[in-house]
C-alpha cells in the first residue's frame, strides 16, 4: 500500500467530513474493507459528486475505457484501491487493471491515475472523477 497516494486520493475525492475517518480505516488492515465498502451504497454522499460524470455505455470493454481515460489524460499505469486483495494497493498497467476490474464481481474498485483523476467502478456502472489536485 502506498499511504501517500491513498491520502492524496482521499483528500481530492472524498467529502471533507469523511476524509479523516476514511484515512484511518484505509490504514488499518481490519478496517480497510469498511472504507471501501461504504462506496457500495453511499458513494454519492461519500465522494465529491461535483467531480463525477458517468462513463457512457457500453462500458464493459476495458480497451474502450482505457482509450477514453487516455483522452482525458490517463497515463499507462495506475494505482489500484480495491476490495479485491489480489490487486489492492498495487501499481499496474492501466489496461491490466481495467481488464481485471471490468469483469470483477466486487462492488467497487478505484483506479487512480495522474493523481487528479480517478475512475470508480460500482457494479456495472463507471464514473470518471476529474479533481482539483
Amino acid at each position: 500500500m502506498d499511504k501517500e497516494i491513498e491520502k492524496i486520493i482521499v483528500k481530492a475525492f472524498f467529502t471533507k467530513r469523511l476524509q479523516d475517518r476514511v484515512l484511518f480505516e484505509m490504514s488499518s488492515a481490519k478496517k480497510r474493507k469498511d472504507a471501501l465498502s461504504r462506496l457500495c451504497h453511499s458513494y454519492r454522499t461519500t465522494l465529491r459528486e461535483e467531480y463525477m460524470f458517468d462513463i457512457p455505455k457500453p462500458n464493459s470493454d476495458p480497451e474502450a475505457i482505457a482509450k477514453l481515460l487516455k483522452q482525458n489524460g490517463a497515463g499507462n499505469s495506475c494505482y489500484v484501491i480495491s476490495l479485491d486483495e489480489e490487486i489492492d494497493g498495487k501499481e499496474l498497467p492501466l489496461l491490466t487493471a481495467l481488464e481485471h476490474a471490468v469483469g470483477m464481481g466486487m462492488p467497487s474498485t478505484f483506479l487512480a491515475y495522474q493523481i487528479n483523476s480517478l475512475i470508480l467502478k460500482l457494479n456495472k456502472k463507471f464514473f470518471l472523477l476529474q479533481g482539483f489536485y
